[in-house]
């Protein structure tokens, strides 16, 4: 099974709660979804910037959900006393188990 790991960091100046993440979980994943569709040409707009520069956008919005994510994993943690390692592989498992992975 191939892997990446991209580690982010817990934010230290902030004090998010699982309420608050959530809502900006929801925001950057919404601004994923403006990133591809607008400069991918879904909007019906045309579209003049480069596809290169396209999916660096997409890429930085991509993080952002990303590290929102991962922040909601570090409240859950440290509120709510989640083992987000034991919840790692249980959902690796229930990957396997819908055969995503091998």
């Amino acid at each position: 099974m191939e892997h990446k790991v991209i580690a982010l960091p817990k934010l230290n100046n902030l004090a998010p709660t699982l309420e608050s993440t959530a809502l900006k979980l929801m925001e950057e994943a919404g601004e994923l979804a403006q990133a591809i569709g607008k400069y991918r040409g879904l909007s019906g707009e045309k579209n003049l910037i480069k596809e290169e520069e396209v999916m660096r956008m997409i890429t930085r919005e991509l993080f952002d959900v990303a590290q929102t994510a991962v922040s909601m994993m570090y409240v859950l943690e440290e509120y709510y006393h989640i083992d987000i390692g034991i919840m790692l592989e249980e959902h690796v498992q229930k990957l396997m188990d819908k055969g995503y992975l091998k």
